[in-house]
């Protein structure tokens, strides 16, 4: 079966109400590294109940769908996808509790020809369920390598955002742990690559690796780190590429140019001196 444009950005996914408990938040928060250093205060404000907030990136995990994509009749061959851009951005900081809808839709497809794959490219609205404010944006793109060649439009093709080429003005290094990736599961990506040793050999990988997500999540936190004062409402969006996957345990550099707005941001795994995000884009609100 190959993808049939028009069935593809129609097909109903399904929309998802979700409860939000401090323990998801805080879950959450845990997964991608808050609370190593048990005596920064900071951190804690993102782990301890009385007075918890949410991270801009857990936007990702609300309002989820699911692994929709690998029903057949998407006529996409699920095997063959990879998560290739991510963005969030934040209209409001998210609430610790309460409850949201999650909205998703395909916005575009790119066909880029036989044997080259196509471009799948996706929001998520995430929307305050009591109110109906929107809360984030989530825009996503998905390389499906084994759909290209069906007869789709060629373009427009999302520009990445440059990397400066001087040396970064901010570095922060942020430890993952070895057990990290079977925490980050417990948010909703239940994909075996993940915990599965055999699973992760066949994919052709040493060892269960890191949700890209759960990367975002550590980027995420150095740029609230850096450039927020870890405060939610100085956090206007953040996108970026994924490059290469980061085994648990590895620590994260994320490289930072300041500019007008924002700034420009790429990262890698210190001990391989490899970039796993690169043309990251940040802005404040």
């Amino acid at each position: 079966m190959t993808i049939n444009h028009d069935h593809l950005l129609n097909y109903p996914i399904p929309e998802i109400r979700q409860t939000i408990r401090w323990q998801d938040t805080a879950l959450y928060n845990f997964s991608i590294g808050l609370g190593q250093d048990p005596m920064d205060e900071k951190q804690l404000d993102f782990l301890y109940e009385p007075r918890l907030k949410a991270m801009p990136s857990m936007a990702v995990v609300l309002g989820y769908p699911g692994f929709w994509i690998r029903n057949p009749d998407t006529g996409v061959d699920w095997t063959q996808v990879l998560h290739g851009e991510q963005s969030v951005i934040l209209h409001k900081p998210l609430p610790a509790e309460g409850e949201i809808i999650g909205k998703s839709r395909i916005s575009s497809i790119v066909d880029r020809g036989p044997g080259k794959g196509a471009l799948l490219y996706n929001e998520r609205i995430v929307l305050d369920a009591k109110t109906g404010e929107k809360l984030a944006t989530l825009e996503g793109t998905t390389f499906a390598r084994g759909d290209g060649g069906f007869g789709g439009p060629s373009g427009p093709v999302k520009k990445p955002h440059p990397e400066p080429e001087r040396a970064p003005d901010i570095t922060v290094d942020l430890a993952t742990r070895p057990e990290q990736a079977i925490v980050y599961r417990l948010n909703g990506d239940h994909n075996p690559l993940h915990i599965d040793p055999a699973v992760a050999a066949k994919a052709g990988f040493k060892q269960p690796i890191l949700h890209g997500l759960c990367t975002f999540g550590v980027v995420c936190h150095a740029l609230m780190k850096a450039l927020c004062g870890y405060d939610p409402a100085r956090f206007g969006r953040m996108d970026l590429r994924f490059s290469s996957p980061v085994y648990p345990g590895e620590t994260i550099r994320t490289e930072i140019w300041h500019e007008e707005g924002g700034a420009a941001f790429r990262a890698r795994v210190v001990e391989r001196d490899k970039v796993v995000v690169s043309n990251g884009l940040f802005r404040h609100p």
